[in-house]
């Protein structure tokens, strides 16, 4: 009994050292019932914590709707009415031992806010929104400028936060 004490102990100490995979990049949502592409974001690290942008969108046929680098269509329901390429809608995700959490995330349609859990599990991003211990889970792919971007995109090079309200 000792030696499964101390085994589970060590491992869960382990985990706790060695921290929550990075979770940083471009990354595509998908419609969960056609297969087709939603969103491209770009998760990136400022001040220590986690944030998600929008830097693309697609229409219901799967063609590029918008980007950052021609937004077309606003977040309405969200205080400013910003575009929704270029929102930020996830923040203060923190690396808590074996995934992203604490953090917040924002559906932009009806500008409805949930706690976020983040973790990478079989090379996709597992992205999970919920009200207490209620929630659903979204599959991420990972995504390319070459592949997933119009060609002449270009990333942004330093970006702050820019924490969104609900109107």
């Amino acid at each position: 009994m000792k030696k499964v004490f101390w085994f589970t102990f060590f491992l869960m100490a382990g985990a706790a050292l060695f921290g929550a995979e990075p979770i940083t990049g471009l990354w595509k949502s998908v419609d969960d019932t056609t297969g087709l592409p939603k969103s491209i974001s770009l998760i990136y690290e400022h001040g220590g914590v986690v944030y998600g942008r929008i830097l693309a969108t697609f229409d219901e046929q799967g063609q590029m709707l918008d980007s950052i680098m021609n937004p077309v269509e606003k977040a309405v329901n969200v205080a400013g009415e910003p575009y929704y390429s270029g929102l930020d809608f996830i923040w203060d995700m923190e690396d808590r031992g074996r995934k992203w959490s604490r953090g917040k995330i924002m559906d932009p349609e009806p500008a409805k806010v949930y706690s976020c859990d983040m973790w990478i599990e079989k090379g996709n991003l597992i992205v999970r929104g919920k009200i207490g211990p209620f929630g659903r889970n979204q599959e991420w792919l990972p995504a390319t400028v070459d592949r997933d971007l119009p060609a002449g995109f270009v990333l942004p090079r330093t970006l702050v936060p820019s924490i969104p309200e609900p109107k």
